[in-house]
């Protein structure tokens, strides 16, 4: 007789999981995920010049440099080799992430914070190593939240347990409104006097205007940033935010100030209007990045966030090993 297998259970969600194992999970996430596949220290995220060496390729005429040239390889191969690199160790991060009430936002697996805290282990993990050091500044209803920029994986684990144990709306107190984004990004250029890499994550929803071809009120004080800096920027959505599902009659809630308005779904044009104007509005937001000479990396609620992050990381080596000419003229 056939013994009948038992039913299994699907596996909990990051959101149902305690802080501790939350964190256990994001951690095996990215070095067993991510950091076998993003091979290289430091070219991972934002790929860009260094002097550690990291192997050899051949030389490709007209895009690679005759002083890279590697003399011991090409001798051997009787192919012209070049050498490659990583980008210098003593890396300093500095990540700004949004914690308003619009970030609790999520209709999928986890909500839009804790993809963004994902997306901070991602660069906290990957980017660890001796002599780095990591920062951040949190914007919370509460005020700014400062995390000194220091070393070593207890000061992560403590900033990534700061931010998944950091109340929800409702939980401290009335609703009130969190810090601007540009006032956080001015206060990161104050406090990022190195070089270094700047790492924002939020919706970029802050002051967005109405009028598209209006630029948002933080978009001067990213353009600053990236002068100096490598700047990341790392857009959190979730699809009901692009598509207004067709579930009759519901009420809509503004976070930030907690209005309310109800609204009667099983329009057709309704949902088609809310399209299109979602995608206007993520269109604002992609071309304010694009003209602060931010790289752009979007994450959604409902997808891979590891496959996102690898296919990002993938095309941003491909541009930098593209010679000038086919990226534009970008450095």
């Amino acid at each position: 007789m056939r013994r009948r297998a038992a039913p299994t259970l699907p596996e909990p969600s990051l959101a149902d999981l305690a802080p501790d194992l939350r964190l256990r999970r994001l951690e095996l996430a990215v070095t067993r995920r991510l950091d076998g596949l993003l091979h290289g220290q430091y070219r991972g995220l934002l790929p860009g010049p260094g002097s550690e060496v990291a192997g050899s390729r051949e030389y490709r005429p007209g895009e690679d440099e005759v002083r890279r040239m590697d003399w011991a390889v090409t001798a051997r191969t009787t192919v012209p080799h070049v050498r490659e690199v990583d980008a210098d160790r003593e890396l300093t991060t500095w990540l700004l992430v949004d914690a308003s009430p619009s970030m609790e936002y999520g209709t999928a697996t986890l909500d839009k914070r804790e993809l963004a805290v994902a997306a901070v282990a991602a660069v906290g993990f990957l980017t660890a190593g001796v002599g780095n050091r990591l920062g951040a500044q949190v914007l919370t209803p509460e005020g700014v939240r400062r995390f000194p920029a220091r070393g070593g994986r207890t000061h992560l684990l403590g900033l990534l347990r700061a931010l998944l144990g950091a109340p929800r709306t409702g939980e401290a107190g009335p609703v009130v409104a969190p810090p601007a984004l540009a006032d956080g990004l001015a206060g990161v250029q104050r406090v990022a006097a190195r070089r270094g890499l700047v790492v924002v994550v939020s919706d970029f929803l802050d002051g967005l205007p109405d009028d598209p071809d209006a630029a948002p009120p933080w978009e001067t004080a990213l353009r600053r940033l990236t002068v100096r800096h490598q700047v990341l920027a790392v857009e959190v959505t979730d699809p009901r935010e692009l598509e207004l599902p067709d579930v009759g009659l519901v009420t809509l809630v503004d976070p930030e100030t907690g209005r309310h308005r109800e609204v009667w779904t099983g329009d057709r044009s309704l949902r088609a209007r809310y399209a299109q104007a979602a995608a206007a509005q993520r269109d604002q937001v992609r071309d304010a990045l694009r003209r602060a000479g931010a790289t752009h990396l979007a994450l959604r609620t409902d997808r891979d966030w590891t496959a996102d992050i690898v296919r990002h990381v993938h095309h941003q080596r491909r541009l930098a090993a593209a010679p000038a000419a086919a990226r534009g003229g970008a450095a």
